[in-house]
């Protein structure tokens, strides 16, 4: 259904990208394959810091996702590389640190405008201020923290997955224009 000439690229970051953002990564990619979008979007995932570079997934984080079936072995933590500014279509922030950080670093205004708040897509919290929007960094907490983690992500998953669906829509129609319409305009 969906055969834009690339993929629709999105990457979620937080600080060391062992918790937060490798969660909303596997989560997201579990929900755009269950949703027929898997080969239409890429989900991947950094940090803000080369901190954890290299180590693989928090044990706590990775727990959560098992206990959903959702595998996070292969998950190795990386660090922001500015061409992705570039590369990806939505860059997700999990906090407003990171938000802040990617505003920051963002070369342009083109990339400014791919910034969001994970949170942001989430109806229960839509329109209220960035401030109001982040995860708190779970690495410091207990068990509990990454369940309450998974449950904040989860509720802004499918929004995530619908406001893709419409900008895939709208590059299919791009690039497919119906004849009707084409007729029409000419």
């Amino acid at each position: 259904m969906y055969s834009a000439l690339s993929p629709y690229r999105i990457i979620t970051v937080c600080t060391g990208n062992i918790c937060r953002s490798p969660m909303a990564q596997l989560m997201l990619t579990e929900a755009f394959d269950a949703g027929g979008l898997g080969g239409a979007v890429v989900v991947d995932s950094a940090g803000t810091t080369s901190y954890e570079a290299g180590h693989p997934i928090d044990p706590r984080a990775a727990r959560v996702l098992s206990a959903h079936r959702i595998r996070s072995e292969g998950h190795i933590a990386r660090s922001w590389r500015e061409e992705w500014f570039r590369e990806r279509d939505l860059i997700l922030a999990l906090d407003v640190d990171h938000y802040g950080w990617l505003h920051e670093a963002a070369p342009d205004s083109e990339s400014l405008a791919k910034i969001r708040m994970l949170r942001s897509f989430d109806p229960a919290v839509a329109g209220r201020s960035t401030l109001d929007l982040g995860i708190e960094d779970p690495w410091y907490g207990g068990h509990h923290d990454f369940d309450v983690t998974w449950d904040l992500i989860k509720a802004a998953v499918p929004g995530i997955v619908a406001s893709t669906r419409d900008v895939l829509a709208a590059r299919q129609h791009a690039q497919h224009p119906d004849p009707q319409q084409v007729r029409s305009i000419s």
